[in-house]
């Protein structure tokens, strides 16, 4: 971490300049907190990045607070590391686990005045009116998704500001939550000393940072395998038609690695990351792996082609899910014809792709989350675990340019709960005068910052192995 007694930073405060805006991932193995701000070309720069093990989320819910208070503050301090000059305070955190549901519902409104073009405080309206749909007693709406909207008697439009009718509606799709684990996420966070700006589910996020306009045109599947559960998001004809979260991840393959092997969870992970596939005809059926024996007890051989057994096995599952949920909604049969994408950190085993296209009968492939970052980002940060990070920064700025919610753009330090700080390292900020040329000292000011972040977290990344699925 920088050792100077103030760090100083004189970007201007401009009311065009775009937010920095934070992700928070509370995933099941690992948390990640990373900051990104859109540049000039409409791409994100990362301006910091930290990430931490996971304790206390088991299946993407959080169960232990304390431990995950711990976990968040670590990713937190490891994103000061990276980066001294930023603020966090508000953060889009992504939500799953098997609480998620979802509902189909039709709202319309009649007009007061319809020989006016409609306004989107009138939309506004029609999608805040949907939040009083009736739902089960001890569950939330996190999110409410127009589909397509009709006025009068036209239907299928995408956007209805600027035409004229007396009524107006639209198909929503409605995603709830358990109350109680909603309420875990939002206080591990604010105790982090974090300020929750909004839950998104993390299919959608992820959907973000992986897919194009053109994959949602064609009509594509995402599915997230993260620790633990597997997310499914559906988009056809240019719009989203069907969420999901699957009860299965990696953290179950380990398990039944375990389990059906013998073997510690450590030693379950490192073969599932650095021999497993998920198709044991693709397995060399004469490779044997060796187990150290535990005090004294003699080493043990484990076939390549069983754990491979194992790993299908578990894999084949989480798929028939993904082709029921299609069935459910009509989509199965290719009609889906940007296939399926592959993300998180489970997205990595060896023949993956192969097993999905023979499950389902569709297209696939793996899905970076580099489809809206700059040129100059670092390696870590491609990697299939980020793409939920990565696209609550996105919802972030969808917000901001829908103008939907308040933002700071501000660019000032990291604040580091007091527990955490190291040798009473502290940051001013200061604001620069009117007069200055915000162009000039914008970019520069970003790239020495953009410099700074890039040297220290290739230098964190080189003392951290990364080898676990998400």
């Amino acid at each position: 971490m920088n050792q100077s007694a103030n760090v100083a930073v004189t970007l201007p405060k401009s009311s065009s300049e775009p937010p920095i805006i934070v992700g928070l991932d509370i995933g099941t193995t690992k948390i990640a907190a990373i900051a990104g701000r859109k540049n000039e070309y409409g791409k994100l720069e990362i301006l910091g990045f930290g990430r931490a093990n996971s304790n206390g989320v088991q299946h993407g819910q959080v169960l232990n607070i304390d431990q995950t208070i711990k976990a968040i503050q670590q990713a937190l301090m490891n994103c000061a590391e990276s980066n001294p000059d930023l603020e966090i305070n508000e953060v889009y955190v992504g939500v799953a686990g098997h609480h998620i549901k979802s509902l189909q519902t039709r709202g319309d409104i009649v007009r007061q005045e319809p020989d006016t073009e409609i306004k989107q405080w009138e939309i506004d309206q029609l999608v805040d009116n949907q939040r009083k749909t009736f739902i089960p007693a001890g569950d939330q709406i996190i999110d409410v998704i127009p589909q397509d909207f009709h006025v009068d008697n036209f239907n299928d439009i995408k956007d209805p500001v600027g035409y004229n009718g007396v009524k107006v509606g639209a198909n929503f799709h409605i995603i709830t939550g358990d109350r109680n684990a909603i309420r875990n996420i939002n206080r591990a966070v604010e105790r982090s000393g974090l300020k929750t700006k909004d839950l998104v589910l993390q299919p959608l996020a992820s959907s973000s940072a992986v897919m194009s306009d053109v994959d949602m045109e064609a009509g594509v599947a995402i599915l997230d395998i993260g620790g633990g559960t597997s997310d499914l998001a559906v988009f056809y004809e240019g719009t989203l038609r069907h969420t999901a979260v699957i009860p299965f991840g990696g953290e179950n393959i380990t398990n039944d690695i375990r389990m059906g092997l013998g073997v510690l969870k450590s030693q379950a992970e490192a073969m599932k990351v650095q021999f497993g596939s998920a198709l044991s005809d693709e397995a060399k059926a004469n490779a044997f792996i060796t187990i150290p024996g535990l005090k004294g007890m003699p080493a043990k051989e484990i076939s390549v082609r069983n754990l491979a057994n194992i790993i299908q096995a578990r894999m084949s599952e989480i798929l028939d899910f993904v082709t029921y949920h299609l069935k459910q909604v009509g989509l199965d049969n290719r009609v889906l014809n940007g296939g399926i994408i592959l993300t998180g950190g489970g997205s990595q085993l060896t023949h993956l792709i192969q097993l999905t296209e023979y499950s389902t009968g569709l297209n696939a492939r793996i899905g970076y989350p580099t489809e809206h970052l700059a040129a100059n980002h670092i390696d870590e940060l491609k990697k299939p675990m980020y793409s939920t990070c990565i696209g609550l920064i996105l919802k972030g700025y969808n917000d901001y340019d829908h103008k939907l919610k308040d933002f700071e753009s501000r660019f000032k330090k990291v604040i580091v709960p007091d527990g955490l700080k190291k040798n009473g390292v502290a940051a001013e900020v200061i604001e620069s005068p009117k007069t200055e040329t915000v162009d000039t000292k914008k970019r520069k000011s970003l790239n020495n910052v953009w410099d700074k972040f890039k040297d220290s977290i290739i230098d964190l990344f080189k003392e951290e192995g990364d080898m676990e699925i998400k």
